[in-house]
């Protein structure tokens, strides 16, 4: 799926709104917009968009609330838009599942890149096998997860990220290795985004998120998945 899915663009900068959909529509891409947080929210909904490209100043409802809100109902990839004034944002925005960020002021064209990246990911799926160790069981074709007998609820980009270390158990990967399987090689952004999609992993699938034992850490160079196949 690339130019023919559906783009909801967010930001209350009529300009900029306007710029990103000419530039989206010219790739194929079906874009609808919306200029505040809860207008965002109902389009969610109604439109089921592919991907959302999220600006976190927002009137009523900021940016940061309505990707809260939207990741109780709706596993659509979200690309956040923040100033470069607004790193802490930026961060808590990948912790609460943002699969990516773009920081104004920003190329259009960049944008697009990223859209066409990010979707790129729904074709990352290199086998259908289930995945089985000894705590952990993924099922690549329905990408479920299940921990110790109990279904865990990832979002696409945990999913992709777990599902690749999991399929190299034992193995170290670097930071750039997991950006190359789960983000592309045309991912240019800021190699931190692993760091922060892990620990956000981490709590959902760590008996103790502070204490790892399945996604380990190996200073210097990357991250392990050590959970025992069966």
């Amino acid at each position: 799926m690339t130019s023919s899915a559906k783009i909801l663009v967010v930001d209350d900068e009529t300009p900029i709104v306007q710029t990103i959909r000419a530039y989206l529509e010219r790739e194929g891409f079906t874009v609808y917009t919306a200029f505040d947080g809860p207008t965002a929210l109902q389009a969610v909904r109604s439109y089921r968009p592919d991907l959302v490209i999220l600006d976190i100043m927002l009137p009523e409802i900021d940016g940061l609330e309505v990707l809260r809100q939207i990741r109780t109902f709706s596993d659509v990839y979200v690309i956040m838009l923040t100033a470069r004034t607004e790193e802490p944002d930026r961060i808590v925005g990948l912790t609460m599942g943002a699969d990516d960020y773009v920081t104004k002021p920003f190329s259009p064209r960049e944008l697009v890149a990223r859209v066409k990246a990010v979707l790129r990911r729904q074709r990352a799926n290199t086998t259908d096998l289930p995945l089985r160790f000894r705590r952990i069981q993924l099922d690549s074709a329905a990408r479920k997860v299940w921990k110790d007998g109990q279904e865990v609820t990832l979002t696409p980009l945990e999913f992709d990220l777990l599902h690749t270390l999991a399929r190299h158990h034992g193995r170290v990967l670097s930071r750039e290795q997991l950006i190359e399987h789960v983000w592309g090689y045309d991912y240019f952004g800021d190699e931190r985004v692993v760091d922060v999609h892990i620990g956000h992993l981490r709590k959902k699938i760590e008996d103790d998120p502070a204490e790892p034992r399945l996604i380990v850490t190996v200073r210097g160079v990357g991250y392990r998945f050590e959970d025992d196949p069966i």
